[in-house]
């Protein structure tokens, strides 16, 4: 009976030491603090995931760029130093101009169309980040894109000399043609960068500007509504790979949830974080029809750039998004 008891005993924790090497544990780089409805979203997505598989897969989400700074993630990605995490897609448009198709000002802004833009870009993206060894496990947009500054802005001269902050090549490209001097500042620094004078200026979204309590160094948003860029949650393709069918199967269905959830969040996200911002002291201008009409311009010529820039693939995917 003892010998028995024993037996049974050593078999239960063979069993339990099989089901703990099968477990495995991703640790996950994301760019923004826990409150950003981003990470709010990848925090469920990781939920859903270790749900899923019963514990068999858990994503450690490290928000805010406590593991990788964000222009380091798709690298950490790519060489494998980590198999999954988020970034701003248009980090990207250095490598290849489609990676930037979401930022070109008034391309697409409304959520309809930057669903469409999604649509056209989405393959083109894939076969991008194929050839570096990452998969596209989804995308959630950011809310459109508004203009904070600290006096009211009526026209594109109005912007000329000041220091704005930049986080990529086409916003800096964008702030060039306005006259203004581009300045690179990354999400967690934007608090620090106003209150030393080394930027002035910025277009970001209204959950952007809640996050960084824009209130307490800018006085003015101008809802311009330039563009609706998007995040992408990449996964290292052999990591990917090396999950059993039934793992893939479950970070994919999880994935589809998050992207769907996501679009929502953000849709919800417009209206009420461009209200804290007034209940915070920020002054919330609609733009004048001549602000409009030279920042429409300057949308025109880069996308002029781009298109050159960009080529056949830039054309087809331009033409997917007129269909």
């Amino acid at each position: 009976m003892l010998i028995s008891r024993i037996l049974g005993g050593t078999a239960a924790a063979l069993a339990g030491l099989a089901i703990g090497a099968q477990a495995e544990t991703w640790d996950m780089p994301t760019p923004y603090p826990d409150a950003t409805f981003h990470t709010v979203n990848i925090t469920e997505f990781a939920s859903d995931v270790a749900a899923a598989t019963d514990g068999g897969l858990e994503i450690n989400v490290h928000s805010a760029a406590s593991l990788f700074k964000h222009p380091e993630i798709s690298r950490a990605v790519r060489s494998g130093q980590v198999p999954i995490g988020e970034f701003f897609l248009s980090l990207l448009a250095n490598e290849d101009p489609a990676f930037g198709a979401d930022s070109l000002p008034f391309l697409a802004t409304n959520y309809e169309d930057a669903e469409k833009l999604w649509a056209a870009q989405k393959d083109v993206i894939s076969e991008l980040l194929d050839e570096q060894g990452m998969m596209v496990l989804y995308s959630v947009p950011w809310p459109p894109q508004g203009l904070y500054t600290n006096n009211e802005i009526n026209s594109v001269e109005d912007l000329a000399g000041l220091k704005f902050r930049t986080y990529n090549a086409t916003l800096e490209e964008f702030a060039n043609l306005a006259g203004a001097a581009p300045t690179q500042v990354e999400n967690p620094d934007i608090p620090q960068a106003f209150s030393t004078g080394r930027v002035e200026a910025m277009i970001t979204s209204p959950s952007t500007g809640v996050n960084s309590k824009a209130w307490d160094f800018l006085t003015h948003y101008t809802d311009i509504q330039a563009w609706i860029p998007k995040n992408v949650v990449v996964v290292n393709t052999r990591s990917f790979r090396r999950l059993d069918d039934a793992t893939q199967t479950a970070v994919l269905e999880a994935a589809a949830a998050a992207e769907a959830r996501g679009w929502e969040m953000s849709r919800a996200e417009t209206e009420a974080q461009t209200a804290v911002l007034a209940e915070n002291g920020i002054i919330v201008v609609e733009p004048s029809e001549e602000l409009m009409t030279g920042l429409r311009a300057i949308g025109a010529q880069m996308l002029e750039n781009w298109t050159a820039e960009a080529g056949d693939a830039g054309a087809a995917l331009l033409s997917a998004y007129g269909k």
